[in-house]
């Protein structure tokens, strides 16, 4: 799996390994235990140290790996990591989603809607990147919607944890065939009828719904 050059736009060389060594940990084609050394990264991407050290210091800073001495010793995510991590996400657009309850959000539903639709579109042409794009892109919508400085914050410091857990459990639900991924799609119209409601409290109960199949499901979809 490679890293879609789409998603590194604008971002800068230490991200970007960051991003790609990020990927090659979460799918296991790094293992938990194996060291990365410096000098090897910097050749493999043709860059000096300095990047590479940008890179490794925001990957420890997730806890993806372990700084130390020898080089940097990686973690992995396993599954009670991934769920910790939804159980954060789930914090964040439940605050999020129940905080637009106040107003009409009818520019947003819309915006959502058209995701929706360009996911469904991603399914036609088995598109699994554009898929996982557009999903994370519905979640990322809601969130910076809320405009929240100190949740935006937050959400900012898991985004591309979360980007590319999406990426990798997206591919792998893909295997499962078109009704599988146009039920996903679909699911999300759920969230869309929370909002509809301008109830905080129906939309609390809609995104506890909405997380907890998605957590019945990440143990079939994650290495």
């Amino acid at each position: 799996m490679q890293y879609p050059t789409a998603w590194l736009q604008g971002v800068s060389l230490g991200e970007s390994i960051a991003c790609k060594l990020r990927l090659q940990i979460i799918n296991e084609d790094l293992k938990s235990g194996e060291v990365l050394s410096e000098n090897r990264i910097a050749e493999e991407f043709g860059t000096s140290r300095s990047p590479v050290r940008e890179a490794l210091k925001e990957l420890a800073a997730e806890g993806l790996i372990r700084l130390e001495r020898m080089g940097a010793v990686i973690v992995g995510l396993n599954l009670e990591n991934v769920k910790e991590l939804y159980d954060v996400r789930y914090l964040i657009e439940s605050f999020a989603q129940q905080r637009l309850a106040g107003t009409p959000q009818d520019t947003l539903i819309l915006q959502l809607e058209q995701t929706i639709d360009r996911m469904k579109l991603a399914v036609k042409y088995n598109d699994y990147v554009e898929f996982a794009f557009q999903d994370f892109s519905f979640h990322e919508a809601i969130v910076v919607k809320a405009n929240h400085t100190r949740i935006l914050h937050l959400w900012n410091s898991i985004r591309q944890i979360v980007m590319t857990v999406i990426l990798v459990t997206t591919e792998k639900s893909f295997a499962e065939g078109e009704q599988r991924m146009n039920w996903i799609a679909d699911k999300h119209r759920s969230i869309l009828e929370g909002l509809r409601s301008h109830d905080a409290e129906n939309i609390r109960k809609v995104v506890q719904a909405y997380f907890a199949d998605s957590m019945l499901t990440l143990g079939h979809t994650l290495p």
